[in-house]
């Protein structure tokens, strides 16, 4: 089984999440849409996700227009429905009816089937105060390992 081939991060997601649980999700999309994501043309800096009618829709999720697809394109900043199993629909519902809780993307790939996934995660928004105190925490264990690399070599 091969690696999977990341083709977009959302790196502000697990700083400003705390993440509870994370999904697999397949993504309808068009010819245009897979041939601009192949391409690296897309960001997930806006994005999120939302459960509607008993659907999982991604918003905000921007896929540059395919140039060689002429007028024949696709609309960037459209919703796209997210392929999720039933029960797990039903478990996002229930978290995301609670307080607090979001639909996050974390990261946009290919498996190795060449299908298009994403990594969604359900997470609660961090507080300003949250934010700092996990940034002072990775930056005392940082020092702490390059300590313990300096001991090391004697």
């Amino acid at each position: 089984m091969g690696a999977r081939k990341v083709v977009a991060r959302n790196r502000r997601a697990k700083r400003d999440f705390d993440i509870q649980e994370t999904y697999e999700a397949g993504l309808s999309l068009t010819g245009s849409e897979v041939k601009s994501i192949r391409a690296g043309r897309v960001s997930l800096d806006e994005a999120y996700a939302r459960v509607e009618d008993s659907e999982v829709w991604l918003h905000g999720m921007h896929v540059a227009p395919y140039g060689p697809s002429s007028h024949y394109g696709h609309d960037p900043g459209r919703p796209r429905k997210l392929l999720l199993q039933r029960r797990e629909i039903d478990r996002l519902t229930g978290l995301t009816s609670r307080a607090g809780f979001t639909l996050v993307p974390l990261s946009l790939y290919f498996n190795p089937r060449n299908y298009a996934k994403l990594e969604l995660a359900a997470a609660k928004g961090r507080t300003k105060v949250d934010k700092r105190r996990k940034l002072i925490e990775e930056e005392e264990e940082r020092r702490a390992r390059e300590a313990m690399k300096r001991h090391m070599r004697g």
